[in-house]
């Protein structure tokens, strides 16, 4: 049967649910029934969620979509403070578990159709009665619309032990609001044509479930629980990159620190081209707002390991241009000998307090300069000076030389990075999913 909407329903029960959960940011939904996963695909993205839940007795048809679920790179090359946990599960709707009791939303979409009526029984004690979410959406077939579409004789699948007329759908939820301490809101999607929207209603009518405040704790069943129960079988789980995981936040602290300190060194050396072989230290000025640039020439170090001392001392109000000539005659005496036996290697200090004022990124991922200290200080790719104040930048032209020999011996061996790809398949869909 060709699609009767545009957008096709499916996608309009979807949307639906992605509107509710926009306007009313809940943070732990299960989509029961999900099937291949079409709804939580949607649904991770909208990261003010930080527990997502799918369930379906058929586990092979999870099976088969459950790794769309998966984070993607740029979920770990940019991961941000938003936490969210996928779990997927195989079981049925009208057995209780106790891993998803309490959440914000609970879905149902086109589900309780291809329920027994016992087992809608079953299914309402379950969600309303042991669950007791704060919002369950549920959406089922309109049968009054059914003489709308061409040809169908029968339900709209054949899986379908029943389907409900508005007067029948709303029996069974208003029943359900009372016995649980719900209240509940109609509407639905898929539009019928112009002059027959009221005659027929919606294809797809739907209840929205508010728990009312003061219920949660008067469901018997919780109380009658000896134990816990868990019947469902967990197929998936995954925890998406945070910044909230401190292993996380280090790499991310680290590469910002790194880039940033880069860059001040390769803009201060830019305006002091001339200046060679030498160790340097950035600080901030005041007055000197984005520009973050001032530096003293304060140490010279050796490759043999051997450490210099300039006359030049760091002082917060400069030097003045002759005295620093002249240090530097004394200092370039002094150390030529030295130079003759042993390789220099130039080093570039760069604050952690310029870094602090001048990369608002480092100071937002840190919270302090006391935390930037302590998670640099771990790290093994940073160098940072004796005190710990400041990051120690060597000469770029060596550090290219090792890194060049690394990669020619890395071809030497042999091996080679084998580049990956992902594929998106899009979901297989019978007839009524695009009605």
């Amino acid at each position: 049967m060709e699609p009767m909407f545009s957008p096709p329903l499916h996608r309009q029960r979807h949307q639906f649910v992605i509107d509710f959960v926009e306007k009313n940011k809940p943070k732990k939904v299960v989509d029961l029934g999900c099937s291949e996963c079409g709804l939580l695909q949607k649904l991770k993205f909208h990261r003010e969620i930080e527990l997502l839940v799918g369930v379906d007795i058929d586990g092979a048809k999870v099976q088969k979509k459950m790794h769309g679920l998966s984070p993607i790179s740029t979920d770990y090359l940019q991961p941000s403070y938003d936490q969210l946990r996928v779990e997927l599960y195989q079981g049925s709707v009208t057995q209780k578990d106790a891993r998803l009791k309490g959440f914000d939303l609970v879905t149902n979409i086109e589900l309780i159709e291809h329920l027994t009526l016992p087992d809608v029984e079953c299914f309402s004690q379950v969600v309303f009665g042991y669950m007791t979410p704060v919002a369950v959406i549920v959406s089922t077939p309109n049968s009054e619309f059914n003489p709308l579409f061409p040809g169908l004789a029968g339900f709209r699948h054949s899986d379908h032990k029943f389907e409900w007329t508005r007067a029948e759908f709303k029996s069974w939820a208003l029943k359900v609001c009372l016995d649980y301490g719900y209240e509940v809101e109609f509407t639905g999607v898929g539009q019928a044509p112009p002059g027959l929207q009221e005659a027929v209603g919606f294809c797809s009518q739907i209840g929205v479930f508010h728990r009312l405040r003061g219920r949660e704790g008067c469901n018997v069943l919780i109380g009658a629980d000896a134990e816990d129960v868990f019947s469902y079988t967990l197929l998936y789980s995954v925890n998406y990159p945070s910044l909230h995981d401190n292993n996380i936040l280090r790499r991310v602290l680290v590469c910002e620190v790194l880039y940033w300190a880069e860059n001040l060194k390769k803009r201060w050396m830019e305006e002091k081209t001339g200046e060679s072989d030498g160790t340097y230290t950035l600080y901030q000025a005041a007055g000197e707002g984005e520009e973050c640039l001032r530096a003293l020439e304060v140490t010279q170090t050796a490759a043999c390991g051997a450490v210099m001392n300039t006359p030049v001392e760091q002082r917060g109000g400069g030097v003045s241009e002759h005295q620093e000539a002249e240090d530097q005659q004394v200092f370039w005496r002094k150390s030529q000998g030295l130079q003759e036996t042993c390789k220099v290697r130039r080093c570039v200090s760069v604050p952690l307090a310029v870094l602090w004022s001048c990369c608002p990124k480092v100071s937002a991922l840190s919270g302090n300069l006391n935390n930037l200290r302590h998670f640099l200080m771990e790290d093994p790719k940073v160098k940072l000076s004796q005190d710990g104040s400041a990051v120690l930048l060597y000469d770029q032209e060596q550090d290219l030389e090792e890194e060049e020999e690394d990669h020619n011996d890395l071809e030497d061996s042999g091996y080679a990075e084998a580049s990956r790809c992902s594929h998106n398949v899009e979901p297989e869909e019978d007839w009524e999913a695009n009605v």
